[in-house]
């Protein structure tokens, strides 16, 4: 595991306690934001802190869901749940994981296992209940109760409580101390946006390997979930077993993702936590790659549960491996940059899949084309981690190498330790740059 790119924390992870009801209001806000089906919300994590915004994303989401209750066209509905809703919920995910990572060091990978498995839990739980509203109240009468039910969200935001004073007064306090010493400065516009948004990660080596094997991998990460069902069906299946393959990828996903939280929590796999993120995408696409195999609904059933322990154990390590990269002080404008890069590939997936199997008319070759784009996307992240490690080892070493001979040799004149004291500034810098920049 690399060393923090961002220097010393402001406050220590306390590793537990209170961090463990921050697990929880996790929990549910990643439930909620990715059961109902990002750059503004990485300028107001970092300018407001994490408790407000999910607070903000919890009341825009219910305001979203009792206002689609009222509405009397489609246009209205979009408005409601598609603008105003899906803004709210796009205010869940990022803090939520932030605040694992502020709370947790040595326990950070099974908190942020234990965190993501409210995803399956509510898409398990909420779609069921989804259905009994419907049939009871009607469809407006499931969007108040909902709307009242998204409401737990500020309740998950309220345990949020933050370790340090606000980011909004630490930046208050040093713009004050820039202005008294210095002479006010006109910004240029990069400045002005890399001050909310940290955009020098794009030269972190570690970030952009991380970010090029997820953009190939979400081209065909999605699209065997979303067409198991017609997949199941086209071989023969009822409509019911085919739907219950769902739930059985969901059920296993649900265990999967805190057992691989678990085990990438230990002094085997956490120091080389990359590797077993680049693992687990292989095992995914292997899945997706066997599955054309398959004859009947029992070996249906296997591939739904051999996928859901594979979707889990990727996951569980998602945004850990992440964080392990970047640290957790930049860790918010890294998720934000990542998902931003990542919509294109998740929106493109799906329907290039569609296309091929009606070119086709066979879901076998999209099942296999998709595992294929998985086994790259883990080739290249296999290497691109084994050189990234390579090179932090070596960068190590050297600075190791040059403490240990300046500490062998203090006897030097005043004059010469000044000017190998400039010559360390700009040396010690290199390494930790080399470590994170390319």
């Amino acid at each position: 595991m690399p060393p923090p790119a961002s220097g010393p924390l402001a406050e220590p992870p306390p590793d537990g306690g209170w961090g463990w009801a921050v697990v929880l209001a996790s929990f549910i806000s990643i439930g909620f934001s990715y059961a109902f089906p990002k750059a503004i919300t990485v300028i107001l994590v970092n300018t407001y802190g994490c408790r407000p915004i999910v607070m903000l994303g919890g009341c825009l989401t219910s305001i979203g869901l009792i206002s689609a209750s009222f509405c009397n066209s489609v246009v209205q509905l979009y408005i409601c749940i598609g603008v105003i809703g899906g803004l709210g919920l796009a205010f869940n995910l990022q803090p939520a994981l932030t605040m694992v990572g502020k709370y947790f060091l040595k326990n950070r990978p099974i908190a942020n296992g234990l965190a993501m498995t409210g995803s399956p839990v509510f898409l398990s739980t909420l779609a069921p209940l989804n259905q009994y509203l419907f049939n009871q109240f009607g469809w407006r009468g499931s969007f108040l109760i909902l709307g009242g039910l998204v409401l737990n969200c500020c309740v998950a935001g309220s345990l949020m409580r933050p370790l340090g004073p606000p980011p909004g007064k630490i930046k208050k306090s040093e713009e004050i101390a820039v202005i008294t010493t210095t002479t006010k400065e006109k910004r240029t516009a990069w400045e002005t946006v890399n001050k909310y948004l940290d955009l020098s990660l794009f030269k972190h080596r570690g970030f952009l390997i991380y970010l090029s094997g997820n953009i190939i991998m979400f081209l065909g990460f999605f699209a065997p979930i979303v067409f198991l069902t017609a997949y199941a069906k086209d071989m023969g299946v009822d409509e019911y077993s085919a739907a219950f393959l769902l739930s059985i990828l969901a059920f296993v996903d649900m265990f999967a993702r805190p057992s691989m939280g678990l085990l990438a929590n230990s002094r085997w796999v956490r120091p080389r936590i990359q590797y077993f993120f680049s693992f687990a995408v292989l095992f995914n696409g292997v899945c997706h790659i066997l599955c054309p195999l398959v004859e009947s609904y029992t070996g249906l059933v296997v591939y739904a549960m051999f996928f859901g322990f594979a979707f889990g154990m990727v996951s569980s390590v998602l945004f850990e491996t992440l964080m392990d990269l970047v640290g957790p002080q930049r860790f918010s404008s890294a998720v934000g940059l990542t998902t931003i890069m990542e919509c294109c590939p998740v929106l493109i997936g799906p329907p290039l899949a569609g296309k091929l199997v009606d070119v086709t008319k066979n879901y076998k070759y999209m099942y296999f084309c998709c595992g294929v784009v998985v086994i790259l996307a883990s080739i290249w992240l296999f290497i691109g981690n084994f050189i990234n490690y390579r090179l932090l080892d070596r960068e190590r070493k050297a600075a190791e190498m040059y403490k240990r001979t300046e500490t062998e040799d203090p006897d030097k004149a005043p004059g010469q330790k000044e000017a190998d004291g400039e010559a360390q500034n700009e040396k010690g810098d290199e390494p930790m740059q080399q470590e994170t920049n390319i």
